[in-house]
């Protein structure tokens, strides 16, 4: 006979106002990430404003409204911390009310297993099974390497949280937690993706080329990923693979239209991997309880040499400008804070060390900015922007105009091949601009 778990669950079962009241001014406490936002804790939280100060909440790629943060607009009682911000988060930076955490996401483990406080840990979990555990479902990446170090652990049974298999760390025991906090919760929003564009679309023409049959695949956040997923849904490619840091509608795409099958993989033979996943309703559907799928924690899916033994392994992300030196800028826009590193820097080792893998970095050519007026993405050296992957470690680049290998490239050969996927409006002025950096030589072509 199993023991009654059901019985200490009870014991442990109280009110949200019941369990944050062990907050104390100046603790660190964690909301771990994506639909794992504890948002009965976090409300009840806010109510305790006047008598607390100094509470500094981290989270992750969070959606809205984070009520401890709203509430205060003065800083004094919360201050909130992102590892890599929403569209939710970055408008909070935009406000001066959310400070980015500088990382690369297969340490994440590391950050709080040696050097980070965690006085109490909030996080939503799915409802408890019959062997007493709780899943920490699509946010499984990042949440029992928080739980595992917090003074306090606090669970939010959320009723529409689907649960997802993994491959370790993906629940919490019963007995590893202190508080357990039930209620009703409305339908998580859904995150769609935006809408790919003509651009995003003739990007990820000019990449499915370099994709072939059994390959493993790890999309970004953005419209150009999205697209290739698109893409690849109607293409004749045959038996892909998933290992990403993020789930998202791309790979339902292609599961549907039967490219996503999981059949030549050698690691984690016949299963998708993921450890985060951000979409809709239907995606979370298909990872409720899928043997096809595993989560795991973001400490061996963002591994580079995890990664590295995948083999064709195709990596694409996005970023937000590249200079004629081949760094890239991905998470800001001069000081303005947009994204995070993430797993790009992961993703770029990983893939570039796979056999027959590729790793593709993706932008529009230009943008048109509030004004009406037309920037070009590449710029001929940053001065003020973050800089996300360093020249050193850039593989392949592609924006509308085409796709370009820097791998062992000199400096004049990196400017003339990322000159030639510049819009043709600006690539005169970034000869020019070449030029007077010494890198452009005078046998190459205007």
């Amino acid at each position: 006979m199993l023991p009654d778990f059901y019985a200490e669950y009870k014991k442990k079962l109280c009110t949200p106002e019941e369990a944050v009241q062990v907050v104390k001014s100046g603790d660190w406490v964690d909301y771990t990430s994506t639909l794992g936002k504890p948002v009965l804790l976090d409300r009840a939280l806010a109510k305790r404003r006047d008598e607390l100060h100094d509470v500094k909440i981290r989270g992750n790629l969070l959606s809205g409204p984070i009520m401890a943060v709203e509430c205060d607009d003065t800083q004094e009682h919360f201050v909130y911390h992102s590892w890599h911000c929403s569209s939710y988060e970055r408008r909070l930076s935009d406000k001066g009310l959310c400070y980015y955490i500088p990382m690369v996401f297969h340490h994440n483990a590391d950050y709080y297993e040696f050097f980070l406080n965690v006085n109490v840990c909030m996080v939503s979990v799915s409802p408890m099974d019959r062997h007493g555990y709780f899943h920490f479902s699509v946010n499984t990446g990042v949440a029992a390497p928080i739980a595992r170090v917090a003074d306090v652990v606090i669970v939010e049974v959320n009723e529409h949280l689907p649960k997802v298999r993994g491959g370790y760390d993906e629940c919490i025991h019963i007995s590893q937690v202190d508080h357990v906090v039930e209620g009703e919760h409305e339908a998580f929003p859904e995150v769609i993706s935006p809408e790919p564009t003509e651009t995003d679309r003739r990007i990820a023409q000019h990449i499915l080329p370099y994709i072939v049959d059994g390959a493993t695949l790890q999309l970004g956040i953005g419209s150009t990923p999205t697209a290739v997923g698109e893409i690849i849904a109607q293409s004749d490619l045959q038996d892909l693979g998933m290992h990403t840091e993020l789930c998202s509608d791309a790979y339902l795409s292609m599961y549907l239209a039967g490219k996503l099958t999981n059949a030549r993989k050698k690691i984690d033979p016949g299963k998708g991997v993921f450890g985060c996943a951000v979409g809709s309703h239907d995606l979370y559907d298909w990872l409720d309880d899928n043997p096809g799928i595993l989560a795991y924690p973001l400490e061996y899916v963002n591994r580079p040499g995890v990664i590295a033994e995948i083999d064709n392994m195709v990596s694409i992300n996005s970023c937000v400008s590249v200079d004629l030196y081949g760094q890239v800028a991905a998470e800001s826009s001069g000081s303005r804070h947009l994204s995070g590193t993430g797993g790009q820097l992961d993703f770029l080792i990983g893939a570039s060390a796979s056999r027959g893998g590729k790793a593709f970095i993706c932008m529009p050519s230009i943008y048109v900015d509030s004004e009406g007026s037309t920037h070009s993405r590449i710029m001929p050296q940053f001065n003020g922007d973050i800089i996300t992957s360093p020249r050193s470690q850039i593989y392949f680049l592609a924006t509308e105009y085409g796709v370009i290998n820097l791998e062992g490239r000199s400096t004049w050969e990196r400017a003339e091949g990322i000159i030639s996927i510049a819009h043709p409006a600006f690539r005169d002025k970034l000869i020019r601009e070449a030029e007077e950096r010494k890198i452009w030589r005078r046998s190459n072509k205007r």
